[in-house]
């Protein structure tokens, strides 16, 4: 459950090319490799959303004692679907970078959460018996266990026996380039990121494709990866400072 607190290692779906020449400088990081601001957006309309359902089902009985037990109740159910929408609006894809002498090689993947699952199972189970202890005073918590324990059922379903779902959730990606084929560098003024534009022939195609990469980096690190990359581009290749478009280019 814990695994981002560990240092990243490339799984064995992955493995460097160029493992012959001397590493100049590499990272792992893990990135949200998407529009933050959309996905910020997303959450803060879930988590309203839940407030509203959570106070809907929440039973106000005269009793203080009782209140209190009941708030605590509905405390745990709107933490547990909150970081269910968490989970998926904040999800992050874990990649590693290379330099040599050659030019850049980086892997990115994302395997599907182990600790979800049983994180799930444990919680639809916990959440059934509170519901069904309720629909013993109130009849109308059957409805709650419904749309409660019920809705995250059929999530854990999905997420243990739809293969396309795993597949989703699931991602292995090498790439490799030269300095030669980057065309401009730029610097995000509003993430941790640095961009290099590339121009090339991808392999088993006969036509250039342009595009770019992001390279993500850790805090305070994209200044010194711009500073390092800079003296190996091609003279008059263009430098910038720009707001960066995740996953796509700049502004």
């Amino acid at each position: 459950m814990f695994n981002f607190l560990k240092p990243l290692e490339l799984p064995p779906q992955l493995q460097w090319k160029r493992v012959d020449e001397p590493e100049l400088i590499a990272w792992t990081t893990r990135a949200r490799n998407y529009n933050t601001f959309v996905a910020n957006c997303m959450l803060g309309f879930l988590a309203l959303l839940l407030a509203g359902l959570t106070y809907t089902l929440h039973p106000f009985l005269p009793a203080p004692e009782d209140n209190i037990y009941n708030c605590l109740i509905s405390t745990f159910f709107y933490a547990t679907l909150f970081s269910t929408a968490f989970s998926m609006t904040h999800q992050r894809m874990n990649f590693a970078y290379r330099f040599t002498q050659s030019g850049l090689e980086y892997c990115k993947w994302k395997d599907f959460p182990g600790w979800a699952l049983p994180v799930l199972r444990w919680t639809i189970g916990v959440t059934a018996v509170i519901f069904l202890f309720l629909a013993t005073t109130d009849p109308s918590f059957l409805f709650g266990a419904l749309a409660g324990p019920g809705g995250m059922g059929l999530m854990y379903l999905t997420m243990a026996y739809s293969k396309s779902y795993r597949e989703l959730h699931t991602q292995y990606h090498h790439h490799q380039f030269q300095w030669k084929d980057f065309t401009q560098l730029a610097i995000a003024t509003n993430r941790e990121i640095v961009d290099l534009q590339y121009s090339m022939t991808l392999e088993g195609r006969d036509y250039i494709t342009e595009w770019n990469i992001n390279l993500y980096c850790k805090k305070r690190q994209k200044e010194a990866v711009a500073n390092f990359i800079k003296p190996y581009l091609t003279s008059g290749t263009p430098i910038l400072r720009a707001r960066i478009n995740a996953p796509l280019s700049t502004d």
